[in-house]
């Protein structure tokens, strides 16, 4: 009989016009890659996004019943979601995973906190669809730039010397505060269109050498002007105030709740609580901003240089050939595990307290779980109950990535 505690998965593929397209697109690549489902890439759109866990926006299901993932497990709920989801989670996946596929900045934006999301949901429900916060990590699979968190002080500060910006700055010999940076944030983006447009057009004159170690503003202004023209003050807050930096395969960041962020380019393995909630600010038509001071009083400054903005992995303790490693955000609703394995190679993971979720992105093997055999490939994506036992080996190479309670 077939197993009820391990199941295949299908995921939903959206198109919101920053993803890649066609097939460059990964999310799309692995969405018509999944076995028994009717998706095929067209050329001409661009796609985003694979959701595959069980939020209603974009549904994850069943793929042999193709039954919403959501219905699936509440008719099952102590097997499939065990007693912490339970009690802790409400009764469902505390976790959202994507793959998203980058080709230009998404929006500037914030994950509203619990106590926000909860007045925002109860306000505007159409807009703010659950009551959630939404930390999130994010995992590159490819060359990924990205604007997270704010620069540390001391290289902001130089940069609002110059002749114009020092309106924005502290009066006087002031010095630079989080509050500083929380108004500067405000009043930039509160600037007009053709302020902004005579703003970026300032800073294109000013020369390499006066940006100091901040001269990759030079470069990335261009690029953003490309995608969002001159008037989108998103791009002059993310290059004045925000960390950029680029990652390789495997390099991850955590994104805390009201952490200001936006994605640049390359192809990701995300995960965040299980929210939709978010407010954006730039790199988005004016029409879709939310309210700038609602999200400037929001801010916070946790992430105040690059290396707070990056997580790191570790040993998971639950491999029993050390073939999988762990990325463990400050939150208590997922982690996060990656496994490569070589030719031949295999790793076994001891269940874990909750439900877990697999998605391939390279490769194929098997995947062995409650007395029953799998095969696995790039795209394929298996849903795996609470204290299930599993074991993935690889036949010509594999990387495998996994959401874990």
């Amino acid at each position: 009989m077939p197993s009820d505690l391990v199941f295949q998965l299908a995921g939903t593929c959206n198109e919101y016009p920053w993803g890649k397209q066609g097939t460059e697109s990964l999310a799309a690549k692995l969405c018509e890659k999944t076995p028994g489902t009717d998706f095929k890439i067209d050329p001409k759109k661009s796609y985003s996004e694979m959701w595959f866990g069980d939020y209603s926006d974009f549904p994850g299901r069943k793929l042999d019943s193709g039954e919403l993932l959501a219905d699936v497990l509440q008719k099952d709920k102590q097997r499939l979601l065990g007693k912490k989801v339970i009690t802790q989670f409400d009764s469902q996946l505390p976790y959202l995973p994507k793959i998203l596929s980058i080709a230009k900045a998404l929006p500037l934006q914030l994950h509203p906190n619990k106590d926000l999301a909860t007045k925002l949901h109860e306000k505007d429900p159409e807009n703010f669809t659950d009551p959630n916060h939404k930390p999130e990590i994010a995992v590159a699979l490819s060359k990924f730039e990205v604007f997270a968190g704010f620069k540390p002080l001391d290289e902001i500060a130089p940069l609002f010397k110059l002749e114009p910006l020092k309106k924005f700055g502290p009066n006087g010999s002031g010095e630079w505060t989080n509050e500083t940076l929380r108004h500067a944030t405000r009043e930039l983006l509160k600037l007009d269109l053709k302020e902004v447009r005579a703003l970026q057009t300032d800073l294109s004159l000013i020369s390499r050498e006066r940006y100091g170690i901040s001269a990759y503003i030079l470069d990335l202004l261009p690029r953003l002007q490309d995608q969002y023209g001159p008037e989108d003050a998103g791009s002059i807050v993310a290059l004045l105030c925000m960390n950029f930096m680029v990652f390789g395969p495997g390099d991850a960041i955590y994104i805390p709740a009201d952490g200001i962020h936006a994605y640049f380019s390359g192809d990701i393995v995300e995960c965040m609580a299980r929210s939709n909630n978010v407010l954006n600010v730039g790199f988005c038509p004016p029409a879709d901003r939310n309210n700038v001071d609602m999200f400037a009083n929001t801010l916070t400054f946790k992430a105040h240089s690059r290396d707070d903005v990056i997580l790191p992995t570790t040993k998971y303790e639950k491999s029993a050939n050390g073939k999988t490693v762990a990325y463990k955000p400050p939150m208590s609703e997922f982690d996060m595990l990656r496994t490569d394995l070589k030719k031949g190679e295999s790793d076994k993971i001891s269940g874990s307290e909750g439900p877990d979720v697999m998605i391939v992105t390279s490769g194929k093997g098997l995947l062995r779980a409650d007395g029953e055999e799998f095969q696995l490939s790039e795209g394929y994506i298996f849903f795996i109950a609470p204290g299930v036992d599993f074991e993935v080996e690889s036949q010509d190479g594999l990387q495998a990535f996994t959401t874990v309670i």
